[in-house]
């Protein structure tokens, strides 16, 4: 069982919804609703981690990629995973990183902020992680927190490398430990990003024009205190934007990595020997290692 916030109006596509509402996946499959007594008791007391997905994923991709990667997680029996879905298909760009998306992104924080400050009172700790766009997400959500947050794992993300320096500087300041994720083979964040930017730097007033992603070259210089290297995932492991959730679809069996499990430094052989799945199980062995 996978529980999960959800922010979207709709299942493909559409706006926010009003309010925060709480689900679960069963074992079976079903995404049913759960009192909100019951969410309290199952994080009370727990050290809580929030994942969220990116752009382009809808209800069901987002439930199907979190509940997967939530499953290979390796955290203490006092930790708790909790997905966290929001309307990242409401305007698509083929990658482009055009206004109106990281506008959705910023409002899905607004609202999930005072949820968590009003719900999450009782919980041992909260941490979160991301992937893409939804880097945005969660750290629009710290920037408006009334309570410090653990430890935040950032991974190919979709944002300005400069914002840990600049637009979310205050939300860094609220956050234990930051680390990172990034590959300078993804395709998406290459060559996308950038494109997007210019154009946003265009018709939207305070977009910078040609930024780098910093889940293409990791965060930009100097780095804040509490950010914890390394970072770069080898080029020889051709690590795409789609591959640290698996997005398109779960592997049938994907390898369970010893941790802790860390970024090596330079060319290294791929985990499990390349494996199927061995990437998603790389992401999840590295976030489980940060975490705790």
């Amino acid at each position: 069982m996978t529980l999960f916030l959800d922010v979207r109006a709709l299942a493909v596509g559409g706006d926010l919804a009003t309010s925060v509402a709480v689900n679960q996946q069963t074992s079976a499959g079903d995404y049913l609703s759960v009192s909100l007594g019951a969410f309290q008791a199952a994080i009370r007391g727990r050290h809580v981690l929030i994942g969220t997905h990116g752009f382009n994923v809808d209800r069901a991709a987002g439930i199907a990629c979190l509940a997967n990667w939530g499953g290979l997680l390796q955290l203490p029996d006092s930790s708790i995973f909790v997905g966290l879905l929001w309307p990242g298909d409401s305007v698509w760009a083929h990658g482009l990183d055009y206004p109106e998306e990281p506008k959705i992104a910023n409002e899905a924080g607004a609202l999930i902020a005072p949820f968590v400050d009003a719900n999450f009172a009782n919980a041992a700790s909260v941490s979160f992680s991301s992937h893409s766009l939804g880097a945005r997400v969660v750290l629009k959500t710290i920037s408006q927190l009334s309570r410090p947050v653990r430890r935040v794992t950032i991974m190919a993300g979709a944002i300005d490398d400069n914002c840990l320096n600049t637009e979310f500087r205050d939300a860094v300041e609220n956050i234990g430990t930051i680390s990172a994720l990034s590959s300078s083979m993804d395709e998406v964040l290459k060559m996308a990003f950038p494109i997007g930017n210019f154009v946003a730097g265009i018709i939207a007033e305070g977009h910078p024009w040609w930024r780098a992603a910093l889940g293409h070259c990791g965060p930009a210089k100097p780095w804040a205190a509490n950010f914890e290297a390394p970072f770069e995932i080898p080029n020889n492991w051709n690590y795409q934007h789609g591959d640290y959730l698996n997005i398109d679809s779960a592997p049938v069996q994907v390898p369970v990595l010893a941790i802790p499990e860390d970024v090596p430094a330079g060319c290294a052989d791929p985990p499990a020997g390349g494996a199927q799945g061995w990437r998603e199980a790389f992401s999840s062995a590295f976030a489980s290692t940060r975490f705790r």
